[in-house]
């Protein structure tokens, strides 16, 4: 994983590489000021503003989990169509502060050893990093949701949960970011272009062709 990150890659995938990263690391750094803003405010007794940025927060959470869970779904489909194959690294648990994202890690961590090839390490790792962010942002949306509402008296809870799932949904960032790099590492050069086209669909919400093989080799074939 060290090589894989410290490796040069050719301009269109280095472009790709820089491209998605600061896209999600801007999304990130929205959410995260948002998020502090309504921490601080609390702590300053400024309880009304506080639930506004919360509410603002909540909006920005949303936005770039979708983000994160769209790059996360390419990888994961791209690398399982083409039998791509790149280096993965398990979960640490000790970079999570939820228990059921610790738990998650755990779990990923026992299965790379015991049960999964090196190819399905790197697929079911995708697969997992999406599936713990959206649960992330279900819970931080949730909790958000419940302090606005102002119906709760005792709401040190909440506050809690936003700051440990926003915790958690930067560990993911930073593990999407290193599995970006390693795929991209794997991927063949003539494999970039449809690539970068899958992301472009998935962000516009158009959806994407499917693919098949045809004479040994992968291609996009739509309306099938």
């Amino acid at each position: 994983m060290r090589d894989d990150w410290r490796a040069w890659l050719p301009e269109p995938k280095s472009r790709l590489n820089d491209q998605f990263s600061k896209e999600l690391e801007t999304l990130y750094c929205i959410f995260s000021v948002s998020l502090d803003e309504a921490l601080e405010l609390r702590r300053a007794g400024s309880l009304a503003r506080a639930y506004d940025a919360a509410r603002v927060s909540r909006g920005v959470c949303a936005r770039f989990s979708q983000s994160l869970e769209m790059l996360l779904a390419c990888l994961h489909r791209h690398a399982k169509h083409f039998g791509l194959v790149p280096n993965v690294a398990s979960l640490d648990p000790e970079n999570f502060r939820g228990s059921r994202s610790q738990r998650t890690a755990k779990i990923t961590g026992f299965l790379n050893r015991i049960l999964l090839s090196q190819r399905s390490q790197f697929i079911h790792k995708a697969a997992t990093l999406r599936d713990l962010v959206g649960d992330l942002n279900d819970e931080f949306c949730k909790a958000a949701d419940e302090l606005v509402s102002g119906v709760h008296f005792e709401n040190a809870a909440f506050w809690e949960t936003l700051d440990r799932s926003q915790f958690d949904l930067n560990t993911c960032l930073r593990e999407t970011i290193v599995l970006l790099k390693s795929f991209l590492v794997a991927m063949p050069d003539e494999q970039v272009a449809a690539f970068e086209t899958a992301v472009t669909l998935r962000s516009a919400g158009t959806p994407e062709p499917t693919l098949a093989f045809r004479h040994r080799r992968f291609a996009a074939v739509p309306g099938k």
